[in-house]
């Protein structure tokens, strides 16, 4: 049987990008039921939802009232997501109000539900609309953090819609299980490799593309978590409801990791830290003369999880919070198991993913697999699937262990 979505329409200008996400649903064999508010189809018309979804649609209780839908079409639905959530909508929704047709679905609905915000910033961080947001969160409802960038009009900044695609995976996620047991808690995800400069022009670098940790940061926002993640040069786009801190090189990712990790819950290391760095960068690009180059001298990089894991230690002797859960990615060439277990015992994390790297694994593939370690517990054996199946297990662990 299909999975049964229902989307809510917002009446924003963003409504129109609520099409994307409707085929997405659509060709990837979802059922959808569009339920628009009264506003959203100024923007969008009812002709064009009923073509693109095949049912019938209206904003109204009123309507085809024999099927009662004002209670049917919550009661029967497998996920409802709002998008563009409106100030204006997530406020009625806090307060219970059904005054429509969606409003009422969102009070009949038993079933997990996603609002992604869209709105002007000074809305957005308004208390009124903070407050509510957070009544939402504590009622399980999953809200996305909204983007950062171009606005209505001239306006830039958060609150933009996050795009379609990104929805439409947080929504996959829900779909598939994933509960809000990371609701209220401050997640911390490194991905992508950093680059160390030689010159203006060269650096010392390596193969990761940043998927694994872009899926953890994805996999974590699914299930409630307010997600930083901290991105090394990473092509991506955004995860919806993450907020992105872009950085170069491992000292700059060390910085804001440390920063970050302040008043986190868990950490995730997933980067691929270089551990070395040249020991001066060129001020201009290194020109080729006759005779042998001249040799790069390198020196280590800081080993950014033990500073996570030693810091900690120190925090808890004087009883001062720090993340409860660090988690650390190794990638082995060979010797994989023993080498993480070497690691695991030097880091001070809680768990270590350790898995091989080489030419179609792991890094720039779609899919993975690992051994989970663990300072306190049996190994997890991770078979090779998508990075997403990869993330939800991590975090079945991590959530394991959060008090």
């Amino acid at each position: 049987m299909k999975p049964r979505v229902v989307l809510g329409v917002g009446g924003g200008i963003a409504a129109y990008k609520a099409c994307e996400l409707l085929r997405l649903f659509t060709e990837s064999g979802h059922d959808v039921r569009v339920v628009p508010t009264r506003d959203a189809l100024k923007f969008v018309g009812e002709a064009t939802w009923a073509a693109l979804s095949g049912k019938a649609v209206s904003a109204e209780v009123w309507d085809a009232v024999e099927e009662v839908p004002h209670v049917r079409i919550g009661k029967s639905a497998d996920l409802v997501v709002v998008a563009p959530a409106t100030a204006d909508l997530m406020a009625r929704a806090a307060h219970g109000l059904a005054n429509d047709l969606l409003t009422n679905t969102l009070l009949t609905a038993r079933c997990p539900v996603v609002f992604a915000p869209a709105m002007h910033t000074e809305m957005w961080e308004h208390p009124a609309t903070q407050a509510n947001v957070a009544t939402l969160r504590e009622r399980g409802a999953i809200v996305v953090e909204p983007a950062v960038g171009r606005l209505t009009g001239v306006d830039t900044g958060k609150g933009r819609l996050p795009d379609p695609e990104e929805i439409f995976r947080i929504c996959r996620d829900v779909l598939k299980g994933s509960t809000a047991d990371l609701a209220g808690r401050r997640v911390v995800v490194s991905a992508g490799g950093t680059r160390e400069a030689i010159d203006p022009v060269r650096f010392i670098g390596n193969r990761s593309s940043g998927l694994q940790g872009y899926a953890l940061a994805r996999t974590a926002v699914a299930r409630g978590a307010e997600v930083t993640l901290v991105a090394a040069n990473v092509g991506l786009p955004d995860p919806a409801g993450a907020r992105v801190v872009r950085v170069e090189s491992a000292i700059q990712l060390r910085e804001a990791v440390l920063a970050a990790a302040e008043d986190a819950d868990v950490v995730v290391m997933a980067a691929a830290v270089a551990d070395f760095r040249p020991v001066r960068q060129q001020a201009t690009k290194i020109k080729k003369t006759p005779g042998e180059p001249e040799p790069i001298y390198l020196t280590k990089n800081p080993d950014i999880l033990a500073e996570l894991g030693e810091t900690r230690r120190k925090q808890r002797e004087q009883g001062q919070p720090y993340p409860e859960v660090i988690v650390g990615f190794a990638a082995e060439t060979d010797d994989v198991l023993a080498n993480g277990r070497a690691k695991l015992a030097r880091k001070g994390c809680d768990l270590l993913v350790v898995n091989q790297v080489g030419e179609n694994l792991a890094f720039g593939t779609p899919d993975n697999a690992a051994i989970v370690l663990a300072a306190d517990g049996d190994p997890v054996e991770i078979p090779r699937g998508p990075k997403e199946d990869l993330a939800g297990i991590v975090w079945d662990l991590v959530a394991g262990r959060l008090v």
